[in-house]
């Protein structure tokens, strides 16, 4: 007893401690249990029951799924949940788990937000909620984490600031914010962790300069602030700064100055990003020091080529990359000559981008010797004569882009030997002969363009039968003849243009096959025969254009039936009967059908036999008492002036509709009432009509006392008679008549544009519904329509013609926001014509414009130019994303839109779209780009935009990589 009492008392503490411990580890475990399930409450695996495994009768660290424990404490030290499916929210009971050292819940469907109390695991060592659906800031005392190793939040939609307070975790290896919307600028507080390995800010809205601090946290392998607004130059120090760097990612910036030539010291680098900024000058040399390189793009910058050097330097500095696996150099001033060494860069190369400079000279046959190429593109150079052979040995390839170059000769056989093929683009190039029939052979291929060469020859069957084709297939603009083999095995394809051939024969049958088409274009053509009523069939379709061809017959009523339909041109054939009325035919601007003069409205539409032929002599006999009528009160109660005006309006306007009554107008407008005006000019005032098959016209109405009206009357019509584009206002009719108090009445019907001028976006007049204005890629939408406007007119019209009044009020946005542009009043015709029977207007040396969009040429008494027009486009572009009208009242003093948009720091993150602008609108004409270049210039940045931003972010992204100043 008396050693049992002394023992007790020795091990009593030990003996407390012990149920101490045991009380507490089991409190401690209940509250992780607890915890737990009140997580799972809130999150679900929808039908796949990922955390079935969790449940009150059985312990969290025996088999629950993600979770692991101390095996003394037993508390709950691992939570590992990442892709598993999850949705829903997570819990802010997920502070109780106070002794978590890793959370991951990446790669799930996570909502809501980051719960406050997460800084109460101050244990934390990663946190990795990446890839969720988060919506909330960063926790401002996230600091508080002092153990924190690895902060991983990346492709969530979390805004705001970037905590300060991370400067405090000295433990932080690695901070991965990508992919959000996170505004402000980079915490300068960063620059204390000295432990930092990676750095990832990429894709959020961040702006301001790079703090010099970041470049001296000399442990940083991977520092990547692509794709946000940031600005300034990059220090020439950062390769010594920085000395363990491996990846360099600052594309889609602002960043300026030259290429630090000290990052070609960085013997170890791995990658070098730095496309799409404002660097300038030539490639530094030390670029042959990189053996372990990768990746070197530095695409989309205004990079020239070292004096003397060409592209000579680069590429063989390159040839000591041995691993170099993707090489951009797309979009910038580089000139000379592709080296034959480029056939010496590493075997892993697998994608080369060269488009976008100035390259001249042939494309060596040694660059066949890439046997890893995958893209290879050398589009929009100078590039002569003809495709090498030696490309058919690329096996791997599946991009070949070589559009707008001077390629010549033929296409070589063996590019058929690309079975992996995706995407060949050889348009705007002046390539001959035939289309090689092995390109059949293609497996792969969903996009072909060889448009705008010289080909010859038929159209070869094998293609047609290409079923993987579902996006473009693009033949046009060539000398291909023949008929149109059967096309029913594309049953995939969205854009079919055969336009603009000298094709022959029927429209095939089986085109109704092609169930995926979008767009189907065979004008101008010599097709003959029926329109197919199968083409109805094609549910989607969204534009067919058969114009200028010969088709013969009726306009099948199944057409009414493609509901998709917005653009049907059957103009200029040889169609007739009853025009159908339902479906796309109820929208008058929607349809194309002048130049078919059989054609008849169904309720004027003739009868056949003995009735037809009574009816014709009815007709005959009442029109010629008419006529006589009519030109007995034209001479009584007109003079000669009016008699001019009507027979020229009724000669320019042949290819369009039948003339138009005045008494069908002032009823269509309720008497030109003040509510359906919508807006006055030099020469007359525009007004809101519905005529009386239920459609909306804009009505013109030409102030004949003012003088110069007449004069622009016959411009406009001289210039809209032959022309037909989709960026045009269409003129539907006119009319030349008299009012009822016999006075001259001249107006023009245009399609009615709903949502006004582009002057009303661009001065807040009009928003869109939800109150905000015109977005980023509606404005660079518009730009580029307007280009295809002028484009179109100087370039692919008829008789080029010079707008001369290119300005904000005169471009016009349909349903769709489609550009379009109207009031061809100045107008002019670069041939001049003078004939008998039509009004020369022919140019003269009278100022000719509005003030603010007049070239200064014009000043000088130069005749009327399409360089003009371009300084006027330059002009209306660098208003429409600056927000500065060219008149505004702070231009004083020498200041004009284009001194005050160059060094403009609001307009910093517009450099490529002004640019162009700027381009346009230089001083002198030979100074200036052509539409055609300007045009080109747009859809590459728009295409680049698009192409570097999926579609879950492309939206935000244009928020983001751009703020359009409208102040």
């Amino acid at each position: 007893m008396g050693l049992f009492s002394e023992a007790l008392v020795l091990h009593f503490p030990l003996l407390i401690t012990l149920l101490l411990h045991n009380h507490v580890v089991g409190v401690s475990y209940t509250t992780d249990k607890q915890t737990l399930i009140t997580l799972k409450s809130q999150l679900s695996d929808d039908t796949s029951n990922k955390l079935s495994s969790w449940n009150q009768n059985t312990s969290p660290c025996s088999n629950w799924t993600g979770v692991k424990c101390n095996k003394l404490s037993q508390r709950v030290t691992s939570l590992d949940l990442s892709g598993l499916g999850l949705s829903g929210q997570l819990s802010s009971s997920i502070g109780n788990l106070i002794r978590l050292r890793v959370l991951n819940m990446s790669s799930n469907n996570i909502e809501g937000v980051i719960p406050s109390n997460i800084t109460l695991l101050t244990q934390l060592q990663i946190l990795d909620l990446s890839s969720n659906k988060i919506v909330s800031r960063i926790p401002t005392d996230i600091g508080s984490l002092r153990n924190l190793q690895v902060l991983k939040l990346g492709k969530n939609n979390l805004h705001g600031a970037i905590p300060a307070s991370l400067g405090n975790i000295s433990s932080l290896r690695n901070i991965s914010l990508g992919t959000n919307y996170l505004s402000g600028w980079i915490p300068s507080d960063l620059g204390r962790l000295k432990n930092l390995i990676e750095l990832d800010l990429t894709i959020n809205n961040l702006t301001g300069t790079v703090p010099s601090v970041i470049y001296n946290i000399t442990s940083l392998v991977n520092l990547a602030l692509a794709a946000n607004s940031f600005w300034g130059e990059l220090p020439q120090d950062v390769g010594h700064t920085l000395p363990n760097l491996l990846v360099f990612n600052f594309c889609f910036n602002r960043f300026t100055g030259g290429i630090p030539a000290s990052l070609h010291n960085l013997t170890n680098i791995r990658v070098i990003r730095m496309a799409h900024n404002l660097l300038e000058g030539t490639v530094p040399p030390g670029l042959g020091n990189l053996p372990f390189l990768r990746m070197y793009n530095i695409g989309y910058n205004k990079i020239v080529s070292s004096q003397g050097r060409g592209l000579d330097y680069i590429i063989h500095s390159l040839t000591n990359s041995t691993k170099l696996n993707f090489l951009a150099m797309d979009g910038n001033r580089l000139e000379g000559v592709i080296p034959e060494a480029i056939g010496n860069l590493s075997k892993n190369l697998s994608i080369l981008y060269m488009g976008g400079n100035r390259i001249n000279g042939s494309i060596p046959s040694s660059i066949g010797h890439l046997s890893g190429m995958r893209l290879l593109n050398l589009s929009y150079n100078l590039i002569t004569g003809e495709i090498p052979q030696e490309l058919g040995q690329l096996e791997d390839l599946q991009e070949l882009i070589l559009a707008g170059n001077q390629l010549s000769g033929t296409i070589p056989k063996s590019l058929g030997n690309l079975l992996n093929l995706n995407q060949i683009d050889l348009s705007r190039n002046e390539l001959v002969d035939t289309i090689p029939s092995n390109f059949g052979n293609f497996q792969s291929l969903l996009y072909m363009d060889l448009s705008s060469n010289k080909l010859s020859g038929s159209i070869p069957g094998e293609i047609l039968n290409l079923q993987t084709l579902s996006k473009v297939l693009n033949l046009s603009m060539n000398l291909l003849s023949g008929p149109i083999p059967q096309v029913g095995n594309l049953i995939s394809v969205a854009t079919i243009d055969f336009s603009i051939n000298k094709l022959y024969g029927e429209i095939p049958s089986s085109f109704s096959n092609c169930l995926s088409l979008e767009k189907l274009s065979l004008a101008k053509n010599m097709l003959s025969g029926p329109i197919p009523s199968t083409l109805g069939d094609v549910k989607g379709l969204g534009t067919l254009d058969l114009s200028c061809n010969q088709l013969s017959g009726s306009i099948p009523g199944e057409l009414q039936n493609l509901h998709a339909l917005q653009l049907l041109n059957l103009s200029y054939n040889d169609l007739e009967g009853a025009i159908p009325s339902g479906g796309v035919f109820q929208n008058l601007s929607a349809v194309h059908l002048e130049g078919n003069t059989k054609l008849c409205l169904h309720f004027s539409c003739v009868p056949h036999g003995h009735e037809r032929r009574t009816v014709y002599i009815i007709v005959a006999l009442v029109v010629t008492l008419i006529l006589c009528l009519t030109i007995g009160l034209i001479l009584y109660i007109k003079n000669r002036r009016v008699k001019v005006t009507s027979a020229a309006a009724s000669e320019l306007l042949k290819p369009h509709a039948p003339m138009i009554s005045y008494d069908e107008l002032r009823q269509a407008t309720d008497e030109f009432s003040q509510e359906n005006l919508i807006g006055s000019g030099s020469f007359g005032s525009v007004y809101r009509g519905l005529l009386r098959e239920g459609s909306i016209v804009a009505v013109k109405v030409l102030n004949i006392l003012r003088t110069g009206s007449l004069k622009s009357f016959f411009a406009e019509c001289e210039a809209m008679k032959n022309s037909r584009h989709r960026n045009l206002v269409k003129v539907i009719t006119s009319c030349s008549s008299v009012d009822f108090k016999n006075n001259e009445f001249l107006a023009l019907v245009y399609e009615y544009m709903s949502n006004g001028s582009l002057d009303d976006w661009i001065k807040g007049r009009r928003k869109h519904a939800n109150g905000n204005g015109l977005k980023l890629m509606e404005r660079l939408n518009i730009a580029i329509d307007t280009a295809c406007a002028l484009d179109y007119l100087h370039n692919d019209s008829e008789i080029p013609i010079v707008h001369c009044d290119l300005k904000p009020s005169n471009i016009l946005l349909d349903d769709d926001m489609t550009a379009k542009v109207g009031d061809f009043g100045l107008a002019r015709l670069l041939i001049e014509r003078s004939t008998n029977n039509q009004v020369s207007i022919s140019s003269t040396h009278v100022l000719k414009g509005s003030i603010g969009y007049i070239p200064p040429e014009y000043g000088w008494g130069e005749k009327p130019s399409s360089a003009g027009d371009v300084y006027s486009f330059g002009i209306v572009l660098l208003e429409l994303f600056s927000g500065k009208s060219p008149t505004d009242e702070c231009f004083a003093g020498g200041l004009s839109l284009t001194r005050w948009v160059g060094p403009n720091p609001q307009l910093y993150c517009l450099d490529g779209i002004l640019g162009v602008g700027l381009s346009c609108a230089a001083d002198t004409p030979d100074a200036r780009i052509g539409i055609r270049e300007a045009l080109r210039q747009l859809k590459a940045l728009r295409d680049s935009f698009l192409k570097n931003n999926d579609s879950k972010n492309a939206a935000a992204t244009s928020k983001r990589y751009y703020q359009v100043s409208t102040k």
